[in-house]
């Protein structure tokens, strides 16, 4: 059953798990937070032929932890993310060869995030709304933290 609602991910609100806060460590070193929530991409991903043939929404949120400070003092959208840009590059990567398992998209994902110069860490859930389960379901999601090396 696929879910379809008001939350911001477009999941029922009853249904939606936000991301988390950001990890204690990384609040003590400073950092400060950008959001986004419900990118929405079709993708092929899964185990099932039909997965593969027919595709299947997809909703992304992601939590980039970096020092915006050089941005905002110098006013400069070069020393920051540019979430106009990360939301069609995370597009992108959904929308490329399919995978198996959305803990190796949750990973290509965050691979994307960190590639931008001022993420220094990144939170990144994949829903999987309409995910083949036989019994009655609101969303199918994983959570995974990484970190720049």
């Amino acid at each position: 059953m696929s879910g379809v609602g008001s939350g911001p991910d477009g999941l029922p609100e009853s249904e939606h798990v936000p991301v988390g806060e950001p990890a204690p460590a990384l609040r003590a070193r400073g950092l400060d937070v950008l959001r986004l929530a419900g990118v929405r991409a079709t993708g092929h991903h899964g185990v099932f032929d039909h997965e593969r043939r027919d595709g299947q929404e997809f909703v992304v949120d992601v939590v980039v932890h970096l020092d915006t400070t050089p941005a905002a003092s110098g006013d400069d959208l070069g020393e920051t993310v540019h979430y106009g840009v990360l939301a069609e590059e995370l597009v992108a990567a959904v929308e490329r060869d399919p995978v198996d398992l959305i803990e190796t998209l949750a990973e290509r994902l965050a691979a994307v995030v960190l590639a931008h110069r001022a993420a220094v860490a990144t939170e990144v859930t994949v829903h999987k709304p309409g995910a083949p389960i036989t019994v009655p379901f609101g969303d199918v999601s994983i959570t995974i933290s990484r970190e720049r090396a």
